[in-house]
């Protein structure tokens, strides 16, 4: 026979309501009434019927997880799996499960998005991405419903909560390193202008230029949707009159391509060209060379990110906020001075 709430009340020597309160995590319960409660709950092998609660108190313990495109192509590059990491640990923390966007084009997304707003499906929504025109993020503040993002929102940034590192300024540091080592002629990487972060960090880029008293070139900037055609790109890129003698690249996976482009075209890193990335992901470090990259603590994101959700779930009335984890330069191998 199956344990019921009532033995559970029983055994914890208080009413069935009280374990009712215990099961919702409910702050008027105190500490020794909520663990003699889960101790007979973990004695009996009792497991609460989400479900059937959802229904009761509207809550579904569920938190919605939406992805920049495909899940085939956002778990090729490994930001994604460890930002869900630590996305996961305060879901589980928190009893609550994760439900993945699985449409593969920005219109199935945001339909999907509708589905689980006006079916009630997930009790909030973690965006892991900024755009500059989303309409999936413009939906969510219409209708009030609970989300954070991962990244500086491009609007309404006053309005929402949301979790990022300081870009522009961790991009002008690593420019900055750049110059310091002798490179006069930087070129920038970066994933498309669509997305807010590259935005920041080609900023950040801008401002160590300018202060250096170095020219910005639009000619020295290259976004991911030309390296479609990567190689013929790089090689126009450095065949030029003057090539650049280093790379500022917005992202280890795109930078790891570059690595191998270059590699097919004869040139050395660092000795002919220097790199410097962002993510700081496993690989970089086993590279041939090491990858010098910006650790932006991808796991703690995700961590700020779920915490500030519930938060929000929790207690509706909370103020919007910008949390701003702090990022850091790895220096490895593939950055080296040059003589002037």
């Amino acid at each position: 026979m199956a344990v019921t709430i009532k033995d559970v009340a029983r055994a914890a020597q208080v009413s069935p309501s009280t374990v009712s309160r215990v099961i919702a995590d409910n702050p008027r319960i105190s500490e020794e009434t909520k663990k003699r409660v889960r101790e007979a709950m973990e004695e009996l092998g009792y497991h609460p019927n989400f479900q059937a609660r959802s229904l009761v108190v509207k809550s579904t313990n569920t938190i919605g997880i939406i992805m920049p495109n495909s899940a085939t192509q956002v778990f090729e590059n490994p930001f994604f799996p460890e930002v869900l990491r630590g996305i996961s640990l305060i879901a589980h923390d928190h009893k609550y499960g994760i439900y993945l966007s699985t449409g593969a084009t920005q219109d199935e997304i945001f339909e999907e998005v509708v589905q689980m707003v006006q079916g009630r499906r997930v009790d909030g929504i973690i965006l892991l991405y900024s755009k500059t025109d989303d309409k999936i993020m413009k939906y969510l503040l219409d209708e009030e419903f609970p989300f954070t993002v991962i990244g500086r929102p491009y609007l309404n940034a006053e309005r929402i909560t949301y979790v990022d590192n300081d870009n522009i300024y961790t991009t002008k540091q690593i420019t900055d390193y750049l110059i310091n080592l002798g490179h006069q002629n930087i070129s920038f990487v970066g994933v498309n202008l669509e997305v807010v972060f590259t935005l920041d960090r080609l900023e950040g880029y801008r401002q160590a230029l300018l202060e250096a008293g170095l020219p910005y070139d639009e000619k020295n900037i290259v976004y991911e949707d030309s390296l479609k055609d990567g190689k013929d790109v790089i090689k126009k890129l450095l065949s030029s009159s003057k090539p650049p003698t280093a790379l500022v690249v917005t992202d280890d996976f795109v930078a790891i391509e570059l690595m191998s482009y270059v590699e097919e075209l004869n040139i050395q890193v660092p000795e002919d060209l220097s790199i410097v990335s962002f993510n700081n992901i496993m690989l970089a470090k086993h590279l041939r060379p090491p990858l010098t990259s910006v650790d932006i603590d991808i796991f703690q994101l995700g961590i700020e990110a779920a915490n500030c959700l519930i938060e929000k779930v929790k207690n509706p009335e909370t103020l919007p906020k910008r949390i701003t984890i702090p990022a850091k330069m790895i220096e490895r191998k593939s950055c080296t001075s040059i003589e002037q």
